[in-house]
């Protein structure tokens, strides 16, 4: 099992160690924009058979493959204290799960799918606490627009490879693609890491993530961290 520390030049930091049960990097990224340090620990788990074995409903889960990653990379790492973070994002359309393609063929199925249509992004974050035992956990679902993109487009975008690691086979942030008309609610549950869930649930733990915004008395209704969104939410975005 491969550790990566995650460490921020400067700032007090939370003493106990926190750790990233994912090897994303998009998830990697957005962390590591809140200034808190934490090490990367990918958890050992057979997501396709868990979710064969899973009879709830696909929000429900990605927050059940969030634990169960928290609970894995806690069984690996049994000499390390403090907190385990873990999520797991799918797409869903017509009521059916898109996962990350089986191949290119697979991945241009899917954007097909997807065109100028309305799905939802499923996200579920966990947090457990080793020391004391606890495990609390979570989930959000955010309706994302697709534009008509053509099918060159789709042939272009899947030829670069970024669509094969990625539910839905396609990356929201991907500058040259944009496949994304809007987003209704979290933009960066989108991209697989909600701060605003993260950071409710690690404070419940005693960490508190520095916010962006200075003034969130003045805009109760904003999202703490839609400047970490990009583009940025508008101020009366719903947060995730």
């Amino acid at each position: 099992m491969s550790v990566v520390k995650h460490e921020q030049p400067t700032g007090e930091q939370d003493a106990r160690p926190l750790l990233l049960a994912s090897s994303s990097p998009r998830r990697r990224e957005i962390l590591g924009r809140t200034g808190v340090d934490f090490q990367i620990v990918p958890a050992d788990l057979d997501e396709d058979a868990f979710a064969a074995a899973f009879g709830g409903s696909y929000p429900e889960l990605v927050e059940a493959l969030a634990v169960a990653k928290a609970r894995a990379v806690a069984a690996s790492q049994p000499d390390v204290a403090g907190l385990i973070l873990a999520a797991d994002t799918t797409v869903i359309l017509d009521g059916e799960m898109l996962s990350k393609p089986r191949d290119p063929a697979d991945a241009a199925r899917m954007l097909r799918l997807l065109c100028g249509r309305v799905h939802q992004v499923a996200t579920g974050v966990a947090v457990f606490e080793r020391q004391a035992d606890v495990l609390e956990s979570a989930h959000l679902v955010t309706a994302v627009h697709m534009r008509p993109y053509s099918d060159e487009e789709i042939a272009r975008y899947v030829a670069t490879g970024d669509s094969l690691d990625k539910a839905g086979a396609y990356a929201v942030q991907h500058a040259l693609f944009h496949p994304v008309e809007r987003v209704e609610g979290c933009y960066l549950s989108v991209v697989g890491l909600p701060l605003c869930l993260v950071s409710r649930l690690l404070r419940r733990h005693g960490l508190a993530l520095a916010p962006l915004i200075a003034s969130v008395a003045a805009q109760p209704q904003r999202c703490l961290w839609a400047e970490q969104c990009q583009p940025p939410l508008p101020a009366g975005a719903a947060s995730g």
